[in-house]
């Protein structure tokens, strides 16, 4: 960012929600190392207070504990917004096959709820995770966002009706809003405890206490894994961008390569085994393929570097790097 993007960071007052979880906290500290007014909403339904306690030392970040089911919080967290980063949402395809329910409810009803606080508000500009789910059954690589399948989970269906209401709000409301679709967010602070566990944390914890992780079928299945700090990078050039073209667009949020998850485990052994050298002899299970599951998953991110200016900084292997350190230090 230059100097003029920066300062008008400075100078905005940011909502993100979700701010207690993975990517919202990382949101958070980095728009009040750059100097933004920041207010978290979260329910602690996924997220944790823990994620929270350096940023309630900053004079600059204000709390509200409250659910984006509720339209009352939601307002009272958009009251003077400049910039909405939306996190908020219940992910993991497995969940929604097994609750779509409270999936449907909490990343449609909510997401709208939020959508017409900060249209009643007067943001700026809403910017709000997508994700790379919505691709669904499209064979076709690498993953261009213009082309799509159809959703293979409830999950991806609730994150494919939120592109179709913000692209709703921009036509009835003059709402900005851009949406990025995450590819597979991986990095420090994402939760590896639970049954929906990302795989990246859950894996690294497991082989940690020498216990075998088990790869949902043969190991070919691949993903474009995204390190944290290059989607921190996607979403301050959402809010920085003043490319009259980049609005009301949706964006891959990725590096744009793919690893398959045999590749992921060896790498994972291989860096955690500079730490503990027994890590290296654990073995790999495999089992079933689970349902919903995207066979493979590649970004382009041209769209993302001709009109927001994203270059990112991490590789998947850099990345990884830089997480196994974060959870040795800090999970062992």
């Amino acid at each position: 960012m230059n100097t003029k993007q920066l300062d008008h960071l400075r100078s905005s007052r940011v909502l993100v929600t979700g701010a207690a979880g993975f990517i919202g906290s990382n949101l958070c500290e980095t728009l009040l190392e750059i100097g933004s007014t920041v207010v978290g909403l979260d329910n602690f339904a996924t997220g944790h207070k823990k994620n929270l306690s350096e940023l309630l030392k900053n004079k600059n970040f204000t709390f509200i504990e409250g659910d984006i089911r509720n339209l009352e919080d939601c307002h009272k967290a958009c009251f003077k917004a400049d910039y909405v980063l939306h996190q908020a949402a219940l992910g993991s395809v497995p969940r929604s096959i097994n609750d779509p329910i409270t999936s449907n409810d909490v990343n449609v009803g909510g997401f709208l709820n939020m959508l017409v606080a900060s249209r009643d508000a007067g943001v700026k500009r809403f910017i709000y995770a997508a994700s790379s789910s919505t691709y669904g059954d499209s064979k076709a690589l690498p993953k261009v966002e213009d082309k799509i399948g159809k959703p293979l989970s409830p999950y991806a269906i609730t994150k494919y009706v939120n592109e179709l209401y913000a692209e709703n709000f921009k036509k009835s409301y003059d709402l900005d809003t851009i949406g990025l679709r995450y590819f597979n967010v991986f990095g420090r602070k994402q939760d590896p405890n639970g049954a929906y566990a990302a795989v990246i944390p859950k894996f690294v914890m497991q082989l940690m206490k020498h216990e075998s992780p088990v790869v949902n079928g043969d190991g070919s299945f691949s993903r474009d894994f995204t390190y944290i700090d290059n989607v921190i990078q996607m979403n301050m050039c959402a809010i920085v961008s003043d490319n009259p073209e980049a609005p009301n667009n949706v964006y891959n949020t990725a590096f744009g390569e793919r690893t398959t998850l045999i590749e992921l485990t060896t790498l994972l052994k291989e860096y955690l085994s500079e730490y503990d050298e027994k890590i290296a002899n654990v073995e790999v299970k495999f089992g079933p393929e689970r349902k919903g599951d995207v066979p493979h998953s590649l970004a382009s991110i041209e769209k993302a570097k001709t009109l927001l200016g994203y270059q990112p900084k991490f590789d998947m292997k850099s990345g990884l790097k830089e997480a196994v350190k974060w959870y040795w230090e800090n999970l062992k």
